[in-house]
């Protein structure tokens, strides 16, 4: 009997043993890696092919075409079988993808469709994107991504750029390095402590440099290959957040002082170092504190721009510029009274006295005196000098201090009223009827994103002045009907100015920012509004040209480059319009060998 076991017992090792590398488990495929018959604890390496095909093929959004794949290429490229049998054109996909769109009811819906669409088939993205901006700005930008940044932690899906945290110290050339783009030309970048109007959202601030980085390719024709979105994670203060078991990021409270001036001086040292000299680092949503000081110790150094400071001030300005065709006057006529003196604020309130001094030859000290700055203690005053941070002071004017905003206007009176408060309904019935007794075409630009952080509505605006309010805002209002006559609303979008600014930049290799560029970008905006748009009470263009727009900013500040001796591309292009329209991707598919 024990014999017998034995012999049962030494015929089952053999079948083990007998165990080759080409067998399966249970009828299954080959194992080649070895991953079946690995144990949990054994470590794996991860492989990978180098040429895209099959399978593979259709999971790469930089190569995938989906339906549009055709027959020669499925046969080339291992594609038999793996679609369904039908070959349709890059527009019949459009047109499909928009109908699926629409059927969504909620807005951050749409979004992770997009964002879903972006990471199956980037060039179709960019189709819809493009064909269809109007109805899409607000799902991808302003004001869906702020919901969708509040949220980001559960709608993560695949890595969209890179992370940097405390944790990557002393490593963040390497972290760099692991991006597998390696011509990278622009960085958006973001460390999340005031996305938009929402407050600190931390790590959950990456939607926003995806947001802006997808508006380079599509509005700017920025190729999105050379696009990196990055989020600098140095803790959040925002108590939900560290609370909240799925949010992404460090929990922690937010680094400050010497620790995080020393992460940001690495991350801007390794950027040149892993880039070149010509890297555009655009910073985005940086808290007041933080948002000065950076632009100001890294413009002398890198190509850096601050969207909130300098890029809302340049489209700000080129509404106001568009809109003396409709009020009349030279922009050094107008009293300028601001809600708001943080970094859009003051950024607005210093390129416009920059433009009037510029045009007046008057010294910009004294057309500041026409601009008046209200932030959460009122009207910004010579006797509160001493107790002010340093980017308000300029801004401190003889006058007996105020506290309302309604009795500032009466005190000012003003010709224009701009908000950039984050604060929602604060142009309320009052003050803009008090703007209509002062003025005949009262200018009131509510700023602030998202549309629930707006000073107050484009119908609020048109109704409580009588139908003669220039109203422009920060998101996007639908157009409004008082006493039979229709209203458009004109958007201040930065997606006016920083596609084409920054494509400006690039095709003329330009090492620095200079205000000067920020007045071209601000003069050719507005130099695209046509009589029709007049007629429609618009000072801005509508977004179904941006591309036309924006080759036409970044020809403007290519020029003033190329004027001011700052551009390294030479020589320079004759017609720079027709060079910038060149330059730029377009998204459709490429056929493949």
């Amino acid at each position: 009997m024990a014999a017998v076991m034995e012999n049962e017992k030494r015929n089952e090792c053999a079948v083990v043993d007998d165990v080759d590398g080409t067998s399966t488990i249970a009828g299954g495929v080959q194992d080649v890696y070895g991953e079946d018959r690995a144990t949990e604890d054994q470590l794996l390496t991860p492989w990978s092919v180098s040429v895209a095909s099959g399978y593979t093929l259709l999971r790469d959004p930089h190569y995938n075409k989906g339906l549009a794949f055709t027959e020669q290429e499925r046969d080339a490229h291992y594609l038999r079988g793996l679609l369904p049998p039908t070959v349709i054109s890059q527009a019949t996909q459009v047109k499909k993808v928009i109908q699926l769109i629409r059927q969504y009811q909620v807005p951050l819906q749409k979004y992770t469709a997009m964002m879903d669409l972006q990471l199956r088939n980037e060039r179709l993205f960019y189709k819809v994107l493009i064909d269809h901006v109007e109805e899409l700005l607000p799902v991808v930008y302003t004001p869906t991504v702020g919901e969708a940044c509040q949220k980001y932690g559960s709608i993560f899906m695949r890595p969209q750029g890179l992370y940097i945290s405390l944790k990557e110290k002393g490593k963040i050339l390497e972290v760099l390095r692991n991006w597998p783009e390696k011509n990278i030309q622009v960085i958006v970048v973001t460390d999340g402590e005031r996305i938009l109007g929402l407050g600190d959202l931390g790590c959950q601030g990456m939607g926003i440099p995806v947001g802006k980085l997808a508006l380079y390719t599509a509005l700017g024709g920025v190729r999105p290959s050379s696009c990196l979105p990055i989020t600098i994670d140095v803790g959040t203060n925002n108590e939900k957040l560290l609370n909240d078991e799925l949010y992404i990021g460090l929990k922690h409270r937010r680094a400050t002082g010497q620790e995080y001036a020393e992460l940001l001086q690495e991350f801007m040292t390794a950027v040149k170092q892993n880039y070149g000299e010509k890297i555009l680092v655009q910073f985005e949503d940086f808290a007041n504190h933080n948002a000065f000081d950076l632009l100001e110790k890294y413009r002398t150094t890198h190509l850096v721009f601050n969207d909130d400071i300098q890029g809302t001030a340049s489209v700000v300005l080129a509404g106001l510029v568009a809109a003396l065709k409709l009020v009349g006057g030279n922009l050094a006529d107008h009293k300028v009274l601001f809600l708001g003196a943080g970094e859009a604020g003051t950024g607005i309130a210093e390129l416009i006295a920059l433009e009037v001094s510029k045009r007046t030859n008057v010294p910009v000290d004294d057309v500041r005196k026409n601009i008046w700055l209200v932030d959460s203690k009122g009207l910004i005053v010579s006797s509160r000098k001493e107790s002010l941070q340093h980017f308000k002071k300029p801004w401190a004017h003889e006058h007996e201090p105020v506290k309302e905003l309604l009795d500032c206007v009466n005190k000012i009176k003003p010709t224009v009223l701009i908000g950039t408060s984050g604060q929602g309904k604060t142009f309320t019935k009052e003050v803009v009827e008090s703007m209509a007794s002062i003025n005949e075409k009262p200018l009131i630009l509510a700023l602030s994103n998202p549309t629930s952080q707006s000073e107050c509505t484009a119908e609020e605006a048109y109704t409580w002045s009588q139908g003669r309010a220039i109203f422009a805002s920060g998101s996007p209002f639908s157009p409004v009907e008082y006493e039979g006559k229709v209203f458009v609303p004109g958007q201040a979008n930065n997606a006016y100015i920083f596609p084409g600014f920054g494509l400006g930049l690039l095709m003329s290799g330009t090492i620095r920012v200079h205000d000067d560029l920020l007045l071209a970008a601000s003069e050719a905006l507005a130099s695209q509004v046509t009589e029709e748009n007049y007629n429609n009470g618009l000072i801005y263009p509508p977004f179904t040209n941006i591309r036309k727009i924006s080759a036409h900013i970044a020809a403007g500040v290519a020029a003033k480059a190329y004027e001011l001796g700052l551009a390294t591309r030479l020589p320079q292009p004759k017609d720079l319009v027709n060079f910038a329209e060149s330059c730029m991707y377009t998204p459709t598919y490429r056929n493949y060998r």
